[in-house]
């Protein structure tokens, strides 16, 4: 059971949802989030609860190796990040400057508190980049073709420093997309909120590409629960936390569209640099060692994340 607790980046989509499980199960849990992209409302249950200390900081603060290690924590879980692809793309520099400077400073602060394990928000289809075995595994060379890619798994290397340097264990969690209820169809990008807002609008989403782009979605609560495995079992290792079924733009939006009673085709537009034709990943291994499985199908989450919208407008 864990104790204590930071999430970085804990305001967040994903972020929150597993601060809500921490303080279900009982953490007390330090909050670190400059609020650029996340919402303090998304903590509202939690810190009503009395578990949540939250401190609005960027993680690139000299600050933040005191203020990890005044609450002192035993695991650090890193969500706090720049996550937009296209965004990287047209300013690699300021991707660097929070991906990797960022993190190598919460990396630090980590070994500052004496923290015992280090779990990483990755990124599976991003840092693999194109490659020809689907569903892919974690034995699969990852070349990246975005700046957010790569600064995504030049964090890999950086945990194994650390790992030998400071004995700081740690897992690196390689999501595929991952989706659900409360995901911001503004700020983060989701395209199963994006299409899911505007369909119960009435309006008519964008799909760019051909929509033959096949993705591999993931539930936000079977997000959560890697995270408190990882945390668990640590080991040192890269695992790939998605569900190996692949699913296409079109065909998402589809099911999308019976969901929402949309009646609305969807726009096209060229393709975005930096977007990958087809992302699926093997689970398999989290399976393994973290005994996790995507607990959740495609159509039960989608159908609550459409939910989720319709009931908060």
């Amino acid at each position: 059971m864990i104790g204590r607790a930071v999430v970085t980046g804990g305001a967040g989509f994903i972020g929150s949802n597993l601060v809500n499980r921490l303080v279900d199960e009982g953490a007390e849990v330090l909050v670190i989030d400059d609020l650029s992209s996340g919402k303090l409302e998304r903590l509202t249950d939690a810190r009503a609860a009395g578990g949540v200390n939250f401190h609005q900081m960027d993680i690139r603060a000299d600050e933040l190796g005191d203020t990890m290690a005044a609450f002192a924590p035993e695991i650090v879980f890193h969500h706090a990040a720049q996550i937009d692809v296209r965004k990287s793309v047209v300013d690699p520099v300021y991707d660097a400057a929070i991906n990797v400077v960022g993190t190598v400073n919460v990396l630090q602060s980590a070994v500052q508190a004496g923290v015992e394990r280090f779990v990483f928000a990755s990124s599976g289809g991003a840092t693999y980049g194109d490659v020809d075995i689907f569903p892919t595994p974690e034995s699969t060379p990852r070349h990246p073709e975005s700046p957010y890619g790569v600064s995504k798994k030049v964090i890999d290397d950086y945990l194994q420093y650390f790992k030998a340097a400071h004995d700081l264990d740690f897992v690196s969690l390689g999501y595929s997309n991952v989706y659900g209820p409360a995901q911001d169809p503004h700020g983060e990008a989701g395209v199963v909120a994006i299409f899911s807002r505007m369909l119960l609008e009435g309006k008519a989403p964008t799909i760019f590409g051909d929509g033959s782009a096949r993705r591999d979605y993931v539930f936000v609560s079977d997000v959560a629960d890697a995270n408190i495995r990882a945390a668990a079992t640590g080991g040192a290792t890269f695992v790939n936390i998605g569900t190996g079924v692949e699913t296409s733009v079109n065909e998402l939006y589809a099911i999308l569209r019976d969901l929402t009673g949309g009646d609305v085709d969807p726009n096209y537009a060229d393709a975005k640099a930096g977007d990958l034709d087809r992302s699926v990943l093997d689970p398999s291994a989290a399976k393994t060692l973290l005994g996790w499985e995507p607990w959740t199908s495609l159509g039960d989450g989608l159908a609550a994340t459409v939910e989720y919208f319709r009931t908060h407008g």
